[in-house]
Order: structure tokens, then C-alpha cells, then sequence
């Protein structure tokens, strides 16, 4: 066979050449990621949706409404006092010289106090008697001239009968006797004024010595022996010295303006004094003042109180005038009443609408700013009841309370069960039917953990 007659070969097919292995595994990664990715964002707007659909529970602490005994309490802070006290001061000036008490020493009525130094009133004392001596001199005097012109009178009348005296001369005689009687008349008056004049300074040496005008103990002492007072009749003048009954205690204490009207006489007192902390005295109100006593005059911080004054009936320790007191009066109490804890009572306030509808077809809002207008209604007393998991709003009205409870005359019923916790919750998150999560072991374990700390 030549080679022309040879068969052609033919040449082999083009083979593609082979995709690389990483870069499959790169693409199905990528799609893979994608799917995940879309998966997850299906994932979460499902849970979005299911969550906002999701009711919001609200953890509340509840208690059941019972019946209870409440008192109404007034609390206040004052000084213990005694209910008898004197002030000693000084009605003449002068110089102390003789002090026999110090400052917590019993006295006695009409025990000598103070002593004030007597000799600057000695001169005024011998001056003044001079003067009453010269009067009664001058009295004595005038009486005799009196006698005198009597007796001249008698004789010109005798001889004016007869006509041997003229007019004239009876005149003078007249004359003279009335001028001696009123010179005389001056002299008494003279006499009696000198005699006003001495009882005045023997009443100003009577003021020299004080004495004690009650049984009690000196509570406060002012002066020393050597020091000068001073002394004034019209007013009071230094205070030497204070004399306390203290057999006889009281608490003053002051009380606002708002709870003096709930306060009467006779009504029961808790009395605490810091002095003893760990006794609670009792007492009775025996005086309420008529005026205020008022703080702050003229400001923003003016604050008017009055004063009452509490007996203490349990006294056998030795109080002392000065003592800080708080003291809890008893101005009302009831048995077997309502009450839920005071923290359970809330305040809402409700619009209303004065204008009335709003005009559908006129939509000026300018127009409708001017004549709508909104009324605010007296904030409602509320309370949130637990039923079926849920708050229910009840409109409810108060009586008195105490530091805990406070009295429901309408609006529940004994046996419900009353939302008391938390602030939050019971002031601003709770609404009408709102759903509720009921935790009464949450204020126990606070407190627990506030004890382990």
C-alpha cells in the first residue's frame, strides 16, 4: 500500500478542561448562605409579628380586702415642758447680792430667791422723810396763823355791830381767815403726796427680795451673785431665774393648720421622747391654742401651726424641760371596717368634653382650637382588683387611715383581692384590663437579701 493509499487519521476532539473542585464548593457556599440568610430574616419577622401580639404581663403583689380596727393618727414634734412655770425677774435695778439656789435645786414656796442690794434706795428713803417733816411743819404753822385770824375775825364783828368797824376792815379780816384754810389745804395735799411718794420707795425695797411663788425646782439659772439686773415696774424686767413644777409634765408640740381641726380635747397621745427610746409614754390633750404661730412670714415657705399641749398621765421618770418629743395622736378610731393598704389607693384624672362633637365636614383646626374647650373633673379615688389574671379598675371611696391601711367605704367588697405593689405599676403602667402577673414573694426576697447584706 503506498502511501496514498494509506487512511487518514483523524485528529482527536477538543476536550473543555476541568472546572476546579474549590470553586463548585465556593458557589454552593455562597447559595448556601443565602438561603440561611433569607431563612433567618423570615425567622425573626415571625417572631416580631407572634411578639407584638404577645400580651405584656405587668408583676404586681396583691393582697385580700379584710376587715380591720383603724386609727387615725395626727403626728407631731414638740419639748416636753413643765405645766407649771415661773419666771423670776427683777422689778428694781440694782446689784444681786444674795443668790441661795443653783440651777436644780428644790425650793419651797416663800423661800427666799434673790436678795438685790438695797442702800441705793436709802437716801431717797431719809430725803423723802425730810420732805414730809417740812410738810407737817408748814401744816402746823398755817394752823396757828389759822387760830390767829379766827379770833381777829371775832373781834371786827364784835366792833362792826357796835359800828366802830368799817366794811373794809370785816373784809380783810374774812379775807385772811380763807387764805390760811387754803394754805392749810395745800399742806395736806403736800403731806399726802410726800407720804405717796415714800410708800412708792419702801414698795421699790420691798422689791429687793423675791421669793419663790410656788413649790417646784430652778430649771434655769441666769445670773450669779454680784451681777446687776435690770429692773422695770411696767415690764418684765431681767429674768434671774426660772421655777418649774416638774411633777407636772406636758408636751408642747406644734401642729399644721390642716390636721388642728381633727384634734379634741381628751383625745389619746402616744408620746415618744429620744431621752427614753425605749418606752412609749401616754397622755391626753388638755389645750389647743386659738392662735397660729406662723413660720416663714411673707414666703413661699410660710408655714402655720398651732400649739397643743399634751398631759402626760404615766409619769415616773425624771423628764426635763427641753426634752425632743414626737407624739401620735389618737383623733379617730373604727372597728371592723374596709381597708386596703394605704399604697393601694390611687388618683386618675378623666377629661371631659365641654363643646361637644366635632364637626365632621368643617375640618378648621383653628376653628375648633377657640371653640372646643376641656374641663378637668376632680381626680377619682381607684383601686385594681385582680380577676382573671387581669386589673380591673374600681372607683371606690376613703375613710380614715393609718400609717398602713386606709378605710373603703364603696366600691369593694371583703374577700377580693386588691392590688398593693409596686408603685410603678399601680400609679402609671396599670390600666382597665390590663393583664397581670401576681409575685408575692418578691417583697419577701428583697427583704431577705436586705438582711443578708
Amino acid at each position: 500500500m503506498t502511501e496514498s493509499n494509506k487512511p487518514l487519521e483523524t485528529a482527536p476532539a477538543a476536550v473543555p478542561p476541568p472546572v476546579p473542585l474549590k470553586k463548585k464548593k465556593k458557589k454552593s457556599r455562597k447559595k448556601l448562605l443565602w438561603i440561611l440568610g433569607l431563612l433567618l430574616i423570615v425567622i425573626i419577622v415571625i417572631a416580631v409579628v407572634i411578639s407584638s401580639k404577645k400580651e405584656n404581663l405587668i408583676t404586681v403583689q396583691t393582697e385580700k380586702i379584710a376587715a380591720r380596727n383603724i386609727t387615725q393618727l395626727v403626728t407631731a414634734t414638740g419639748k416636753i415642758q413643765s405645766e407649771t412655770e415661773v419666771n423670776i425677774s427683777a422689778e428694781v435695778s440694782g446689784e444681786i447680792i444674795s443668790l441661795p439656789f443653783k440651777e436644780g435645786d428644790d425650793v419651797k414656796k416663800n423661800d427666799l430667791l434673790v436678795k438685790i442690794k438695797q442702800e441705793a434706795y436709802m437716801p431717797q428713803l431719809e430725803e423723802q422723810n425730810a420732805a414730809i417733816k417740812v410738810a407737817e411743819s408748814s401744816l402746823k404753822t398755817s394752823e396757828v396763823t389759822l387760830r390767829k385770824f379766827e379770833l381777829e375775825l371775832q373781834r371786827i364783828k364784835e366792833l362792826f355791830n357796835k359800828g366802830l368797824a368799817s366794811q373794809s376792815d370785816l373784809d380783810n379780816a374774812q379775807t385772811n381767815v380763807d387764805q390760811t384754810l387754803a394754805q392749810i389745804n395745800t399742806n395736806s395735799a403736800q403731806i399726802n403726796q410726800q407720804r405717796t411718794g415714800m410708800s412708792r420707795i419702801k414698795y421699790d425695797i420691798s422689791k429687793t427680795t423675791i421669793y419663790s411663788p410656788i413649790n417646784g425646782t430652778v430649771t434655769q439659772l441666769n445670773n450669779e451673785t454680784g451681777e446687776k439686773v435690770l429692773g422695770t415696774i411696767s415690764n418684765q424686767g431681767s429674768n434671774i431665774m426660772t421655777i418649774s413644777d416638774l411633777s407636772r409634765m406636758e408636751c408642747q408640740v406644734e401642729v399644721g393648720e390642716t390636721d388642728v381641726t381633727m384634734v379634741n380635747i381628751g383625745d389619746t397621745a402616744r408620746i415618744q421622747i429620744d431621752a427614753f427610746p425605749d418606752r412609749i409614754f401616754t397622755g391626753y390633750v388638755y389645750e389647743i391654742s386659738n392662735t397660729a404661730k406662723s413660720k416663714g412670714t411673707g414666703t413661699q415657705d410660710e408655714v402655720v401651726n398651732f400649739v397643743v399641749k399634751i398631759r402626760i398621765v404615766n409619769n415616773d421618770v425624771d423628764l426635763r424641760p427641753g426634752m425632743s418629743c414626737t407624739v401620735d395622736i389618737e383623733v379617730e378610731k373604727k372597728n371592723n371596717v374596709l381597708s386596703v393598704p394605704i399604697q393601694s389607693v390611687t388618683t386618675r384624672e378623666e377629661m371631659k368634653d365641654k363643646a361637644g362633637e366635632k364637626d365632621e365636614e368643617n375640618e378648621n383646626l383653628k376653628r375648633e382650637s377657640e371653640t372646643r374647650q376641656n374641663k378637668k373633673i376632680k381626680p377619682k379615688e381607684i383601686v385594681f382588683i385582680i380577676d382573671n389574671n387581669a386589673a380591673k379598675k374600681e372607683e371606690v371611696k376613703t375613710g380614715i387611715s393609718d400609717d398602713s391601711y386606709i378605710e373603703i367605704t364603696e366600691g369593694v367588697q371583703e374577700g377580693q383581692e386588691v392590688v398593693k405593689g409596686s408603685f410603678k405599676a399601680i400609679n402609671k403602667e396599670l390600666e382597665d384590663g390590663s393583664k397581670v402577673k401576681v409575685d408575692n414573694e418578691v417583697k419577701k426576697r428583697n427583704f431577705k437579701n436586705e438582711e443578708d447584706n
